[in-house]
This record gives structure tokens, C-alpha cells and sequence, in this order.
């Protein structure tokens, strides 16, 4: 990571998530953002390797940011960074683009191991929040499995190297084709699935067995 934003209009709260990303990624450059105004401009003019976002904003929220840097074709790890446990907040957050969901509240160790996970391919995501994606994802058990027969071998592969961290290039070089081939395998899997991030796929790879997030 080379480049970071933070979204955070608490003084004290941005200068910790600042010092966090800097002990996870030693030489990274971080912009600060305080307002959701702010950081749209800052992604207009550079697209961040890595952005920690807050979702509760003086003049918006940060879904807005999220979609803005989902939409994008440069590719961001988005992070939510927020004091919000709730489905009303996470649900949004990761149909948005978000590829993890931190609580503030957490150890500062816990973060920064979260953090540093993401290098290999595991989303970055607060202990609460991976058990609550679980729980969804066991009660929607039997209409997933009966999404799952659907899934083609192709989709089946690329939904193990989307949860194993693989860019749209990267899963189109390993399948030997092309990225739009490959972008289209990801929408079939994300809809069959019915998730709407990488981190919500890769919970569900996790759950089927397919991958092991501890590995």
C-alpha cells in the first residue's frame, strides 16, 4: 500500500486511524478528510490504494464516498471505519463496494492485524461483524445452496480466487481469459449468490469450505 485516505471528521479518531495504517503499511502517504465534500475531491484527482471510512459525516455520509471509489477503475481497498454494529449500517455499507468493516472501538492490535490480512486476501472485518455475516449467511442456508447448484465450474472458480484476494485481472490471467469474461464471471457469482461485496463472497466461500480464511 503506497497510498491511504481517511474519512474521519474526529480530530483524535483520524489521527489514530492514520497512525494505524502507517504501523500497518510502513513509507504509506495519507490523506485526511473531514468532511465527505473533502474526500470526493481528494478520489477526483487520485484514486488512494486504501481508504478507512467513516459513515457518519457533517455534510453526508460515506456510502457516497464508497460508491464514488467502487465506481471507479482504479482498485481501492475500502474499509468502513465506524462505531455502527448494526445491519442497517453494514448491510449498505457492503452493497455499496465496501470490502471490510472495522469498529472503532476494538484494540488498536486487532485492527492492525485485521489491516495487515488484507495482503492476503482476507477481508478486513471486527470479530462481531464476521459472526453477525455468518449467522446471516447460515440462515439463508438452504436458498443458498439451492443458488450454489447454479453456479458453472467457471463461476466456482472464480468465486475461490475473488475470496482468496485476486483483482478482475488477475482471476482473467489465472482462468485464461478475458477481463471482461472474468467481470462477468464475478456479477453471475455476486448475484447467484446474492452478496454484493467481496467480503461478503469470501465469508460465503469461507462457509462452503471452498477457502480457508485462517490459512
Amino acid at each position: 500500500m503506497k497510498s491511504g485516505l481517511v474519512l474521519e471528521d474526529q480530530a483524535t479518531l483520524a489521527g489514530w486511524l492514520r497512525e494505524t495504517l502507517e504501523e500497518c503499511f510502513p513509507g504509506i502517504r495519507v490523506t485526511h478528510a473531514d468532511t465527505l465534500a473533502a474526500a470526493l475531491r481528494h478520489v477526483e484527482q487520485e484514486v488512494p490504494d486504501i481508504a478507512l471510512v467513516d459513515l457518519g459525516l457533517p455534510d453526508g455520509s460515506g456510502l457516497d464516498l464508497i460508491r464514488a471509489l467502487s465506481a471507479r477503475p482504479s482498485a481501492c481497498e475500502i474499509v468502513v471505519t465506524t462505531i455502527y454494529a448494526d445491519d442497517h449500517h453494514l448491510f449498505p455499507a457492503l452493497r455499496a463496494g465496501a470490502n471490510g468493516y472495522l469498529l472503532k472501538d476494538q484494540p488498536r492490535a486487532k485492527t492492525v492485524q485485521a489491516l495487515r490480512g488484507i495482503a492476503n486476501g482476507e477481508p478486513p472485518l471486527s470479530a462481531s461483524i464476521a459472526r453477525r455475516l455468518l449467522r446471516v449467511f447460515s440462515g439463508e442456508a438452504t436458498d443458498t445452496r439451492s443458488e450454489a447448484l447454479k453456479l458453472s465450474p467457471r463461476e466456482s472458480e472464480t468465486l475461490v480466487l475473488i475470496a482468496k484476494g485476486y483483482k478482475i485481472a488477475e482471476v482473467a490471467a489465472t482462468l485464461g481469459v478475458s477481463a471482461h469474461t472474468a467481470h462477468e464471471y464475478v456479477k453471475g457469482v455476486y448475484r447467484k449468490l446474492k452478496v454484493g461485496s467481496r467480503a461478503e463472497a469470501t465469508l460465503e466461500a469461507a462457509r462452503r469450505g471452498l477457502v480457508n480464511p485462517h490459512a
